[in-house]
């Protein structure tokens, strides 16, 4: 290979080229994801749309085949260089179409499913995609699940849907803007906001065997979910960010502890609302609005006032400018740039490990309400997301939402399940009707 001159010079193009093939360096934020990759742990996601029938596999696998070309930043492999990993064009075959999994986004090797970082599923109805995070977020997966959902729908006989939104068009080169690295492009703040640091409360768990994700859903109506929000003056993310909050908390308190600790939540900001990006890649922030314990009771209404407060505050483009640019500075420090790899992840890896994953208490994402051609919409139930298991001892919580159906979906890998009861609970006590779905094995009463 001949990608270590770019990786040496520091050169911010998405692409190179080398034995004839094009291939794309890792953004800023999947550089990491390889790094933290271990036996038990991989930086998967799942992406999931219910149907209103049957998924007849050999049709989803034609889809699937005629779809990929598409994205050539999903039809890849990863590589390892000298300095930095990089993404390269997949010829093999596949990705293959299985039948689902009770425990999904298993760890991804980088050498089996024939170096695909991308797994589709489907069980009765549903179709679910599985990605690593180095090839992507949330936003360019859902690209790829409607693209291919609409092709597959398509060629069951609906040629009548179109193009739009998240559906792309296959037949057309992919724009290069859904290539670059997004983050480069806008990082250039003239100041580099400092990182907070506080060691946050986490949650003390009984961890599941090997490889076990427990998934418990629930689905309610936006509709219902809005009205409860309004009546607090908060937005839907506002307001489910402060009972997970309300969550955490009274898990902590019921906990035995020495002290109390900040209990905080971080939470991706698709980076697409503030800036003009169409990128497929990751373009994404954390922000972490939190509570402190430590300064008194809080009622649930101040929790509401305090997310409310931090969200108004942080979510505009100037702040999010200077973190991007802060995130930067790692990747454009020549001297960094030169060190090997091996250096790199060890570096990452404890840094990660002692500091960024204690900054959180538990994880939550709204990828908001998903829109579908309008021809689309009679053949589709629902949409689900999850954010994959989480490094450490934790729960992770995601929501999205379609027409009047909005699913919180919540992962873990620890057996106790008290900050999703609690959570569950405030929102019925709220008014909030809640389907409850899981995947875990319910003991019968005695």
């Amino acid at each position: 290979m001949t990608t270590s001159k770019k990786e040496v010079t520091g050169k911010n193009d998405i692409e190179g080229k080398a034995e004839g093939k094009e291939w794309y360096q890792l953004d800023l934020s999947a550089i990491v994801y390889p790094t933290l990759q271990r036996r038990d742990f991989s930086s998967v996601y799942r992406l999931s749309v219910l149907l209103k029938e049957e998924v007849d596999p050999k049709v989803l696998q034609e889809a699937v085949d005629r779809t990929m070309p598409h994205f050539p930043t999903y039809k890849a492999a990863i590589r390892k260089g000298l300095f930095w990993r990089y993404l390269e064009p997949n010829d093999r075959p596949g990705p293959f179409v299985k039948k689902d999994v009770k425990n999904p986004c298993q760890p991804m090797s980088f050498k089996q499913d024939n170096r695909y970082l991308v797994r589709f599923y489907y069980y009765g109805c549903r179709i679910a995609l599985e990605a690593h995070h180095s090839l992507g977020d949330g936003t360019g997966g859902m690209c790829v699940l409607q693209t291919v959902t609409a092709e597959y729908l398509r060629l069951l006989g609906h040629e009548e849907i179109e193009n739009g939104g998240f559906v792309l068009d296959i037949h057309e080169k992919p724009d290069r803007e859904e290539l670059e690295d997004a983050y480069m492009k806008y990082a250039n703040a003239k100041v580099c906001p400092p990182r907070p640091g506080e060691k946050a409360y986490r949650i003390h768990g009984t961890k599941e065997p090997f490889y076990t994700l427990n998934i418990i859903d629930g689905i309610m109506s936006v509709k219902e979910v809005m009205a409860v929000a309004k009546g607090y003056d908060a937005t839907i993310t506002e307001y489910l960010n402060a009972v997970l909050l309300y969550a955490l908390m009274k898990k902590q308190e019921a906990d035995w502890h020495i002290r109390l600790r900040p209990v905080k939540i971080a939470m991706p900001v698709n980076l697409r609302r503030f800036f003009p990006s169409r990128t497929l890649r990751n373009f994404i922030t954390m922000i972490y609005p939190g509570i402190d314990p430590r300064l008194g009771e809080y009622t649930f209404e101040e929790i509401v006032v305090q997310v409310r407060n931090y969200m108004r505050y942080y979510l505009n483009e100037k702040f999010l400018r200077g973190d991007i640019t802060t995130n930067a500075q790692t990747q454009r420090n020549p001297f960094i740039r030169v060190v090997p790899l091996f250096i790199k992840d060890l570096v990452v890896r404890m840094f990660y490990a002692k500091v960024q994953d204690q900054n959180s208490s538990a994880g939550l994402t709204n990828m908001g309400a998903l829109k579908v051609p309008e021809r689309m919409k009679p053949y589709i139930e629902r949409f689900d997301i999850y954010m994959g298991q989480p490094f450490s001892n934790r729960t992770n919580c995601a929501v999205i939402s379609f027409e009047d159906i909005l699913t919180i979906n919540f992962a873990s890998s620890i057996i106790e399940a008290d900050v999703e009861r609690i959570f569950f609970r405030k929102l019925v006590q709220d008014g909030i009707h809640v389907k409850i779905e899981s995947n875990r094995t319910m003991d019968p009463p005695e």
